[in-house]
Parts: structure tokens; C-alpha cells; sequence
């Protein structure tokens, strides 16, 4: 069985990421459905590169450095699979919304698994971490009516 450590850096990058970009960006499916494969693939590539690296520099065994980034790699690149898949399936009024919903699920499931590996009381780690996530979502909105407002 994997130890959560292996797979909550790119899952909760991911989860969080994407519903930034589905609420910041609108659900134009092409420009959304670009940005998350670029988040899925680039980015992706980028901080398990960083996972492996701060691992390395903290001594960790070569193998277990190694398969911590591959876990987070793959971990990044599935979870931003399912946000293309519901942009690309779903009508774009619906695609937000399902894509928020599937988003906190996910966030709220990862957060409770942490919290039970850590032996500490779930609830309020689910709760602060849906709280992040909502001020990055609103950040990113925000960020997104501000550009369709002045840039454009």
C-alpha cells in the first residue's frame, strides 16, 4: 500500500490547479482543455522533478526518492485527466459545476486519508483544507473577470 505522502503533493496540486483554471478561465473547452493538459503534462513534469530533488537533498534513499515522484507524477497526471474528461463530456454549463463538486470530493477524501495516517481529528483538516481551496478558486476567478474585463 502507498503511505499518502506518495501521492498528496501531486493530488491536491492537481485537484486544486484544475478547478483554478476551470473557474478562472470559464469552461471554453479548448483554451481550458489546453491549459490542464499543459498543467497535467509540463508542470507536472516540473514538480516531480522538484519532489526528487528536495528528496535528494534531504538524503532520502535513491529508490524510495524515485518511486515517491513517479507516484506523484502519476498521481498529478490522472487527477487532471478526469477535469479534461469532464470539460470535454459535459455541456460547458454543467462542466464547472460537476468539476468543482468532483474537486472537493477528491480534496476531501485525500485531507481525511492524511488525517487518519496522522492520527489526528479529520474533520478540521478537511475543513481547512476546502478552505485554501476556495480562496484559490475565488482568487482565481477574480483573477479571470479582471482579465475579461480589462485586458481583452
Amino acid at each position: 500500500m502507498l503511505a499518502p505522502r506518495t501521492f498528496s503533493f501531486g493530488g491536491t496540486a492537481a485537484i486544486v490547479t484544475s478547478m483554478g483554471l476551470i473557474v478562472g478561465l470559464g469552461t471554453g473547452t479548448t483554451t481550458v482543455v489546453s491549459a490542464l493538459l499543459v498543467i497535467a503534462v509540463a508542470d507536472n513534469i516540473s514538480d516531480s522533478l522538484s519532489v526528487h530533488m528536495y528528496q535528494e537533498a534531504e538524503n532520502l534513499e535513491v529508490r524510495a526518492a524515485f518511486r515517491t515522484t513517479l507516484t506523484n507524477f502519476v498521481a498529478r497526471l490522472v487527477v487532471a485527466l478526469t477535469f479534461v474528461i469532464i470539460v470535454l463530456v459535459l455541456p460547458d454549463r454543467y462542466a464547472a459545476i460537476v468539476a468543482l463538486g468532483w474537486g472537493f470530493l477528491l480534496l476531501a477524501g485525500l485531507s481525511y486519508i492524511l488525517a487518519r495516517s496522522r492520527n489526528v481529528s479529520p474533520m478540521p483538516e478537511v475543513g481547512k483544507h476546502l478552505g485554501v481551496a476556495v480562496l484559490v478558486i475565488t482568487a482565481s476567478r477574480v483573477i479571470g473577470s479582471w482579465i475579461l474585463h480589462y485586458v481583452q
